[in-house]
């Protein structure tokens, strides 16, 4: 893939439970890059961040037993995957670089109750650290993560507050 190209994962809710892999030059036409990029324990949302080398990285939520987030990685063209379970159970996952290097994740927690968390992802481990917890309960997550200017944010839904609506935090990082 080269600087004009985009990948997208998109996952089925039918019969079968998989993820697959879409390419893309123009952002309207799509090419199925891997046709089963996952397909245990029912894997849906993802989140995808590259490292300067090419690798691609992808954070995979599963909904099915024992649950636990997959991280992902495979090098251009993409087709070939190594899967590591996380032993975390996440949802609405999300991934950032940022540019001094180190992997923002961020996403639905479950353990303690339900929360959007931002974590540190190892991802030569396999490791998620959670760093902070934002204002969040019940039906909460999907956040977007940008870098700017020296700062972090992150917009995400939640019903803590008796409805859901949408925050936007701004993230101070060491």
């Amino acid at each position: 893939m080269d600087g004009t190209s985009a990948l997208g994962v998109g996952y089925d809710t039918g019969g079968e439970r998989f993820v697959r892999l879409y390419t893309t030059r123009d952002g309207q036409s799509f090419e199925t890059s891997a046709p089963t990029l996952f397909s245990e324990q029912n894997p849906n949302e993802t989140g995808l961040a590259f490292l300067p080398d090419g690798t691609c990285l992808c954070l995979l939520r599963r909904d099915g037993q024992p649950g636990t987030g997959q991280l992902g990685r495979a090098r251009p063209p993409y087709r070939d995957w190594t899967w590591q379970d996380l032993g975390v159970r996440i949802g609405g996952p999300q991934l950032l670089r940022l540019p001094d290097g180190r992997m923002v994740a961020a996403g639905r927690l479950y353990d303690g109750g339900a929360r959007t968390a931002l974590c540190w992802l190892d991802a030569g481990q396999g490791i998620l650290t959670e760093f902070l917890k934002l204002p969040s309960g019940g039906d909460c997550s999907y956040p977007g993560l940008v870098w700017h200017e020296g700062v972090l944010w992150v917009s995400y839904y939640s019903s803590h507050e008796g409805r859901a609506m949408v925050y936007v935090a701004r993230v101070q990082l060491p």
